[in-house]
């Protein structure tokens, strides 16, 4: 029998809105009650004082580039950077190549995180062959394979007929759509958000109406199918909007922000950094501010990074050819403490339940609680630490990110994944 005894640590877990100074015990991979005293002498302790225990962090929207794109990102390095962030439960996208399109390339992403990984991997599967939009991929098969979700993981499919036999289907078999929501004629070949500074610089825009328009299609096909649709990476106020007057007719969706969606605005882009490229694009600060409310008030559920890994050569050009996307799995917990913790907006606990319980029960995970009989998946992290994101020093294969050489606050120090230690302050140790 293995057991961890951490000792002497503020332990919040929000669901069950336990926040007190004390003793968590992890028996067997599980979260347990304080057990026998045979069982302590021979626990593994941990001394907590002065930090903050919590549950694992969970992320809905990860890019893990594999198959095909192991020069970017692999399950082996983006598992440690989800452990150095204190992610314990990841859901990976299906924008593979080749596409998670059948349960051959399913499976293959489960054997290789059953290899490589040290936190949990949930797979997706894809909506539509190949990601064209164009005919269904097998969701049944797809959802017996073990797959949580399908997606087309970055593109949007923009056939309302087409997405509503997909939105059907996966209701039938009980998974969620997750969308990425942007209407291609609105969007065209636009590189950031358009207003005000693309216009200063020169840059094509993307309307914020490519975003809104898919968000309103959804509600819609949500309300007349009765499906699951999960809005990603939602950006723009009127979106905010949108879903709030659905969430309060009781239509059945779900919504995420991303920490750059809700940390940083379009005037980043002045600079012509690249690390600020993604899709949906940063927004103006109206948006912004919609965000954190959508947030705090329960219209968007919880916040996801979209960790999208590139390499330096291919973000190194001209912003209008560089590839969209940012990471953001190792710095999403000091950006979150930033904007409601640190900022007095919202109590320690609430800010933890975006990255904990509620992104878990969005997809059925069942982690992101410390109760009796969870899977022992904890993190100790120093609210009030500050560190500098630097360029190479990440524990992901790429260095993408919008912070580098941004003084943040808050600092995982070890991530446990079911009883096992995996990151201790700067090393990853072993498989979870």
């Amino acid at each position: 029998m293995s057991a961890i005894w951490i000792k002497n640590g503020r332990i919040i877990d929000p669901k069950t809105e336990r926040d007190e100074l004390g003793d968590l015990f992890i028996v067997d991979g599980k979260i347990a009650e304080k057990p026998s005293q045979d069982i302590l002498d021979t626990a593994e302790t941990i001394d907590a004082e002065g930090l903050v225990v919590a549950p694992g962090l969970v992320d809905l929207h990860v890019h893990f580039r594999v198959p095909g794109q192991k020069h970017k990102e692999t399950i082996q390095s983006g598992t440690a950077a989800a452990a150095a962030g204190g992610f314990t439960s990841v859901v990976c996208m299906p924008n593979t190549s080749p596409s998670v399109d059948n349960t051959g390339t399913v499976q293959l992403i489960k054997d290789i995180v059953d290899k490589e990984a040290v936190v949990n991997v949930f797979p997706t599967g894809t909506i539509t062959m190949g990601r064209q939009g164009e005919a269904l991929a097998p969701t049944g098969s797809l959802s017996r394979s073990g797959i949580v979700a399908i997606t087309d993981g970055g593109k949007c499919v923009q056939n309302a007929g087409l997405m509503r036999r997909a939105v059907q289907y996966a209701h039938m078999f009980g998974i969620p759509v997750i969308d990425h929501c942007q209407d291609y004629q609105l969007s065209g070949d636009g590189v950031m958000n358009e207003g005000f500074v693309s216009t200063k610089l020169g840059l094509k825009g993307i309307h914020k109406g490519a975003e809104d328009i898919i968000v309103a299609r959804d509600i819609v096909l949500s309300t007349h199918t009765k499906a699951h649709i999960h809005l990603q990476h939602i950006s723009s106020k009127l979106a905010v909007e949108i879903i709030r007057r659905a969430k309060s007719r009781g239509i059945n969706i779900t919504a995420e922000a991303t920490p750059h969606h809700i940390d940083l605005t379009d005037s980043e882009i002045e600079s012509f950094n690249t690390n600020f490229k993604m899709n949906p694009p940063l927004r103006e600060e109206e948006d912004r501010l919609a965000l954190i409310e959508a947030l705090e008030d329960g219209t968007i559920d919880c916040i996801a990074t979209g960790h999208a890994p590139h390499t330096d050569y291919e973000k190194d050009v001209e912003f209008d050819y560089a590839p969209f996307g940012v990471i953001g799995l190792e710095t999403a917990l000091s950006v979150t403490l930033g904007q409601f913790y640190h900022s007095k907006r919202l109590s320690l606990a609430k800010a933890l339940s975006f990255l904990t319980y509620k992104p878990s029960e969005i997809l059925h995970l069942n982690k992101g609680t410390l109760g009796v009989g969870a899977d022992g998946d904890v993190i100790l992290f120093d609210p009030d630490e500050t560190w500098t994101p630097k360029f190479r020093g990440f524990f992901s294969k790429s260095s993408n990110s919008p912070w580098l050489d941004r003084e943040l606050k808050g600092k995982v120090k070890k991530t446990i994944v079911s009883g096992k230690l995996v990151f201790d302050g700067s090393e990853i140790l072993a498989n979870g």
